[in-house]
């Protein structure tokens, strides 16, 4: 259904996003990926954040499921974007880090930790793995897109059998102009790593 509507809405959501200053959440997440390190870019949209890794000379893998965003995206960054959907990735090699910047959200709750203990399989161990999802409990259909909003607990719970423990995890406003009011919960987890809340 959201692939639906990517794929008429591809250019406008591509304009939208593309000059979004993300720089507040790479800085929390590059500390956490070796130099030169293998990330993958896993609902990549665009392309924007793919781009900036791959231009600080990290190893970049991008997929989308949308195959206009897909081609969107390869002529934004130059890279080669797989078009697959989340449980359909394989990584030929363990990878360092996993960013899911606002895609994971699209995936049903029943199939969304499937979907992340697939990814999750990709990563070496002590990898990371970054998720953002509008902030609730809820889930909700709205103009052909399907959104599952988690907070904390509801985050916790359906980690909780995955083989990641979230390592940090905070709220921000949208970054997107117009959209301010709207909360978003982001999540890095570690594979391999227990660590109790405090």
């Amino acid at each position: 259904m959201s692939i639906d509507y990517y794929q008429q809405q591809a250019e406008s959501f591509y304009q939208s996003t593309i000059t979004v200053d993300m720089t507040p959440l790479y800085q929390r997440f590059l500390p956490y990926v070796p130099a030169g390190g293998h990330i993958v870019d896993a609902g990549c949209g665009s392309g924007r954040d793919s781009l900036y890794f791959a231009n600080l000379g990290f190893t970049v893998s991008a997929f989308d499921a949308s195959p206009a965003l897909v081609e969107l995206a390869q002529q934004h960054t130059g890279l080669p974007v797989s078009l697959c959907r989340f449980e359909q990735f394989t990584a030929t090699t363990p990878v360092d880090a996993i960013w899911a910047c606002a895609s994971l959200l699209h995936v049903p709750r029943s199939e969304l930790s499937h979907a992340m203990a697939h990814l999750a399989a990709q990563l070496k161990p002590n990898g990371v793995f970054y998720c953002s999802f509008k902030y609730g409990q809820d889930e909700v259909s709205r103009e052909g897109r399907h959104f599952t909003n988690l907070d904390e607990s509801s985050l916790n719970e359906l980690i909780k059998d995955l083989p990641l423990s979230i390592i940090e995890q905070w709220q921000t406003s949208d970054l997107r102009p117009g959209r301010e009011h709207e909360r978003w919960l982001n999540a890095i987890c570690k594979k391999g790593v227990r660590k109790d809340p405090a």
